[in-house]
């Protein structure tokens, strides 16, 4: 029997599922973009009232708050979140020679930070401000960059993990990490007062809308094809 190429992962499924998931999580995102650039009453004083009622326990808990702050400065920060990916990417092409799921992921990555920036820039959305901060962020708040990168990284990790067949244990212990930071990082964000829950809702959205299109339009156009 022959081995298959290097460049060919064992599992590749259809375009089709990536692209119905990639429709589902493109109406709430539009929607939730529309909601903050026209700055929805509904919205905003949901955001105000989650927002004012965190504050207070993040002033009164400095160990958690620190706790959080490392967890944010330092495992999930935006860097740390692409270097991981980069590091992975580096190994996908020393050890595997594969180059096609590297550029792809480096290419998302990109992406990713661009969107993020771009729609920060058009929407221009005020950051919660206190008289008692206990962080400080710059630029503008949506979409949340900490949400949305883990949730493209660590999407993209998954995908790679399940197209290269990792076992059952590692994919597990892998989602439960990837569930953990998205979620995690997404919480110390609003908890250090830094952004507006729904910051938080549209880069974790937006993130996921990524990662769906890039495994999408991978398995559609750059997939190796088995004969």
């Amino acid at each position: 029997m022959h081995s298959p190429p290097v460049d060919s992962p064992p599992h590749t499924p259809g375009p089709h599922n990536a692209a119905r998931t990639a429709a589902a999580l493109a109406v709430p995102c539009v929607l939730l973009l529309l909601l903050v650039a026209f700055s929805w009453r509904p919205l905003l004083d949901l955001d105000d009232e989650i927002a004012r009622a965190a504050h207070p326990w993040a002033v009164d808990e400095p160990g958690l708050t620190h706790t959080f702050r490392i967890l944010t400065d330092w495992v999930w920060d935006p860097w740390a979140m692409r270097a991981l990916c980069a590091a992975v990417v580096v190994w996908l092409v020393w050890r595997h020679r594969a180059w096609g799921p590297a550029l792809w992921v480096t290419a998302t990555c990109v992406l990713g930070s661009v969107v993020q920036q771009g729609l920060k820039w058009l929407i221009g959305r005020e950051r919660p401000v206190w008289t008692d901060p206990v962080d400080s962020a710059h630029y503008a708040a949506f979409p949340s960059g900490h949400a949305m990168t883990a949730a493209v990284v660590c999407g993209l990790l998954l995908w790679l993990l399940h197209l290269y067949g990792a076992g059952r244990t590692l994919r597990r212990t892998a989602l439960a990490l990837a569930v953990a930071s998205v979620l995690g990082v997404g919480l110390t964000r609003v908890w250090l007062g830094v952004h507006w829950p729904s910051d938080v809702v549209g880069g974790w959205l937006l993130g996921a809308l990524l990662v769906a299109l890039a495994v999408g339009s991978y398995e559609r156009w750059a997939a190796p094809r088995q004969p």
